[in-house]
């Protein structure tokens, strides 16, 4: 089938590159032509394992196609995916900015019938009013209906997410619309799950909050355990065994981050209170999640003095591994911290150490410095103090030993539990963790 997918972030991107894969012919649109120009020659702007390598295979073969021409790209297709974003607003709801220009543009440019199929993570019912908002600003005489097909990808294994996914769930309101969808997704040979268009846009948050929820169970756990002198660790693994809690998002750490959870948690929990209903549970993780990102910091500060003029070595900035994605990172709250504080911060990470430099430019900050590290051992050389924020496959590496052969003082608060405590102190490494 020919589709145009709208948006070239990490959901209209991988989606595109995805349905080109499977047979599809896919013309992606994005209004940055810099960015489109990069895409034509196979490069990606993100970093997902294996997109670069799909986008130079179907655009080779000319089953996918990047251009900032949208009128062009959404005139005569079967289906327009919308894979903007919807960033959070400074109250907690969704900005549906992006999804209404898309719209308005999809509206004055189709000429045949065809399906739009919103990807977008939106509040409940918005599928509805923007097939009401297209067929209000609709120049030709032909049918629009709209569809909800949200994504269940993760950062890091996104591509594989889609082309394996548990499921697809698509949300529709007529028979045509629902079997168009199917056809769409055929190629893939997923389980499909279809219901009405609110009930999916429902399912994924859903989904999304009930995953954040367990992560910030298990932080909130891991706190207590560190009162009473359990080992969380030791906790989550006999959990991990009843098959009614699953082994999964049961890992403790410093909290999650990036372009869902923080957001999907903040959106339901407005979208509860503009219905008159509180959310007790969500708010509830929003809570303890937005505490957990500073409490390895809220620890050293304890331990240490002072911050100024000392050398942190920070392992990890993006929010998770296998991917070059900071938002929401704690690594962001914590780096504000030690620059307020006065550090001289040393960082290294494999993959997102550019789109750090956009936040935190190189030389003096605050009161601190911020510098950039080209390994673990240039950032660890004569530090102070360091905080594993990301479980890197080159961090986690790291051995007991050479915390402390690299280091001035052998002091390491590790949020994401990637060392074993009694090697640390055999090493002789003054060692914190996450419930441990």
């Amino acid at each position: 089938m020919k589709i145009a997918v709208a948006g070239t972030g990490y959901v209209g991107l991988v989606a595109g590159v995805c349905f080109a894969e499977v047979g599809h012919t896919v013309t992606c649109v994005d209004v940055d032509e810099k960015k489109v120009e990069t895409m034509r020659q196979g490069i990606s702007p993100i970093y997902e394992e294996g997109l670069e390598e799909l986008m130079q295979k179907n655009n080779a073969r000319g089953t996918l196609h990047f251009t900032t021409d949208y009128r062009e790209a959404y005139r005569d297709v079967d289906a327009v995916f919308i894979g903007v974003g919807t960033p959070e607003m400074p109250d907690g709801s969704a900005n549906l900015s992006y999804i209404a220009t898309v719209s308005r543009q999809i509206a004055e440019t189709v000429e045949r019938d065809c399906l739009v199929v919103v990807k977008s993570t939106v509040p409940v019912g918005t599928n509805d009013k923007v097939e009401q908002f297209i067929k209000d600003f609709l120049v030709h005489d032909v049918k629009v209906e709209v569809a909800s097909n949200p994504e269940f990808l993760a950062q890091g294994t996104a591509v594989h997410d889609t082309l394996h996914a548990a499921r697809i769930i698509i949300g529709t309101q007529s028979k045509e619309a629902e079997e168009l969808l199917k056809g769409i997704y055929e190629p893939f040979h997923l389980p499909i799950v279809s219901v009405k268009r609110r009930s999916a846009e429902m399912i994924k948050y859903a989904c999304n909050d009930f995953l954040a929820l367990k992560i910030s169970y298990m932080n909130d756990i891991a706190n207590l355990c560190e009162l009473v002198g359990a080992d969380i660790t030791d906790v989550a693994r006999g959990m991990s065994f009843d098959e009614r809690i699953g082994a999964r998002f049961l890992n403790a750490g410093i909290g999650f981050g990036g372009s869902c959870f923080p957001k999907d948690t903040k959106a339901l929990k407005f979208l509860a209170r503009e219905h008159g209903y509180q959310l007790k549970t969500v708010e509830a993780c929003v809570e303890v999640n937005s505490a957990q990102k500073v409490r390895l910091f809220e620890k050293a500060k304890e331990r240490m003095i002072s911050f100024s003029g000392l050398k942190a070595a920070v392992l990890g900035l993006t929010f998770k591994a296998g991917t070059d994605d900071l938002r929401e990172a704690p690594s962001i709250d914590n780096l504000k911290l030690l620059l307020g504080a006065g550090a001289d911060v040393y960082a290294y990470d494999p993959k997102g150490t550019e789109r750090a430099k956009q936040l935190f430019p190189e030389g003096r900050l605050e009161q601190g410095s911020m510098h950039y590290a080209g390994s673990p051992e240039e950032a660890l050389e004569g530090a102070n103090i360091c905080f594993v924020f990301t479980e890197w496959g080159e961090i986690k590496k790291i051995t007991p030993e050479e915390f402390k052969k690299k280091m001035h003082t052998p002091l390491v608060y590790d949020g994401r539990n990637l060392y074993d405590p009694k090697q640390m102190k055999k090493a002789g490494v003054e060692y914190y963790s996450i419930g441990r």
